[in-house]
């Protein structure tokens, strides 16, 4: 079945056809790193995440390029608030983006540029751009002329003539037009600048993506994605750049996610609910986070909120129930014998990624694989045939498998649990060392077949919402929800 996407360009499904046959080139923007990622570029980058690991699941050469915007006014004005250097500033913050994304499974992209090491690529597009016309300088800046541009508008569906209609947009001597976006800002004194045929300065920020992308994907390549917040201005007038410069046709799907909101209010720092990752990480595991990140289509919206925080990490304590269920089962190993009866699990979460990776639906059938074997579990007892036993390792390594593509399940059920504990007893302020006082007093009643004493400490572990489970290896222990 082939791959289809929502192409924002076009407003519908379109099935997947790459420029190479084989390969898939992606450019999704990336952070300005002027301070620690919210949750909301968490959402944009685990989406683009699991298109990367889909489409190489699905056998694809994939070239993925996510920039960082190192250089603009939010940039210098955040390094002079705290009295540090640009440079010093967006290191500290690349560095941060790295440990929440690695936290999260986040496999790194193919490319990451930086801004700043391609200015020599943005000076030779804005060249191209001015030599065509569709480019002037003005006052030390270089503006872009959007009038001369026929198609602008075309990603976002708005019309120039209501945009300059509608406009709130200060006075600029400059331009030629109020709607001319800057390409190129003329040096002003203290700021980092690079020498340019217009003088000192440095690049506005829309340029940069088309410099970068056509750099190291091509001047017309596959997928471009992004936030939706960035359909308009951003690739638009990446649109009108690349094209304009190149007279090709830019990114041939546009794909862009939705916001995540916070109990139901728009994330925003007036509000005061911007919620860090690693403030969330703290809270939560990272698979518990990617699982409420992935549990709704990725164009649609998001609530974050504890209530469905819990409930993501409910769905997923039981999937690893599950695998640590399938791991206690005694006998030989199954592991390589492949049942067609549960062949069409991994089938039907193909089907739901195929269609514009939905990956709501994609979970939804991970937890029907869950069902379905817990159910045989259930009927078979302590003695599982070996038909029954192909099944369920079947099962498993399918489930296995969406995990992969969801970047999910990629802990033992031993250690998830265990970082799950560590996370319960930091929130409830526990104690383990009487806890597992607690365990070792009973277990010793057991031993002398003191039953009332040995229930007695049972009463005080579930008094402190402590679960036990007497294995052949020993008592574990669990905290409740």
């Amino acid at each position: 079945m082939p791959i289809k996407i929502y192409n924002t360009l076009t407003r519908k499904k379109e099935i997947f056809l790459p420029v190479e046959p084989g390969k898939v080139k992606m450019y999704v923007c990336g952070p300005t790193v002027y301070d620690s990622s919210h949750i909301g570029h968490a959402r944009s980058v685990v989406v683009f995440d699991v298109v990367n690991r889909y489409f190489k699941i699905q056998g694809y050469d994939v070239t993925y390029v996510r920039n960082f915007t190192d250089i603009d006014d939010k940039i210098i004005n955040r390094a002079n608030e705290l009295g540090v250097d640009t440079q010093t500033l967006t290191k500290r913050f690349i560095k941060e983006f790295y440990a929440d994304m690695d936290a999260l499974h986040v496999e790194r992209a193919t490319l990451e540029p930086k801004a700043t090491d391609h200015i020599d690529d943005i000076i030779l597009v804005i060249q191209r751009l001015e030599a065509k016309g569709l480019a002037y300088a003005s006052g030390g800046d270089v503006f872009f002329r959007v009038g001369k541009f026929e198609g602008y508008g075309k990603l976002s569906g708005r019309k120039l003539e209501d945009m300059l209609a509608g406009a709130r947009i200060d006075i600029d001597e400059n331009k030629e037009n109020p709607m001319d976006f800057v390409l190129w800002k003329a040096a002003k004194p203290g700021e980092p600048s690079w020498k340019s045929p217009w003088g000192e300065g440095r690049p506005g920020w829309h340029i940069e993506c088309s410099a970068m992308s056509s750099h190291f994907l091509g001047e017309t390549f596959d997928i471009h994605g992004g936030g939706k917040d960035l359909i308009f201005p951003h690739h638009e007038n990446e649109i009108a750049q690349s094209e304009g410069a190149f007279d090709k046709p830019f990114a041939r799907y546009w794909m862009h996610n939705g916001f995540v909101n916070i109990n139901k209010e728009k994330m925003s720092k007036s509000l005061g609910n911007f919620l860090m990752i690693k403030d969330v990480l703290k809270a939560y595991h990272p698979e518990v986070v990617r699982m409420f990140l992935l549990s709704s289509h990725y164009r649609s919206p998001i609530d974050f909120s504890e209530q469905v925080m819990e409930e993501s990490k409910t769905g997923l304590d039981k999937i690893y129930a599950l695998l640590e269920r399938i791991e206690r089962i005694p006998g030989p190993s199954k592991k390589n014998v492949r049942s067609e009866e549960h062949q069409d699990l991994w089938n039907r979460f193909c089907e739901a990624l195929d269609d514009d990776f939905n990956t709501a639906q994609g979970i939804g059938v991970l937890f029907d694989g869950a069902r379905l074997l817990n159910r045989l579990l259930d009927e078979c007892g302590d003695k599982i045939p070996s038909d029954k036993a192909a099944i369920i390792y079947s099962g498993k390594r399918d489930m296995l498998r969406m995990g992969q593509a969801l970047g999910t399940l990629q802990q033992s059920p031993r250690d998830y649990f265990e970082s799950q504990k560590t996370r319960a007893v930091e929130k409830k302020d526990l104690d383990v060392s009487e806890i597992e006082s607690l365990i070792q007093k009973r277990a010793q009643a057991r031993k002398e077949k003191d039953w009332k004493k040995a229930d007695i400490f049972r009463q005080k572990l579930s008094d402190l919402n402590i679960v036990i489970e007497d294995r052949a290896d020993g008592t574990i222990w669990k905290i409740k929800d």
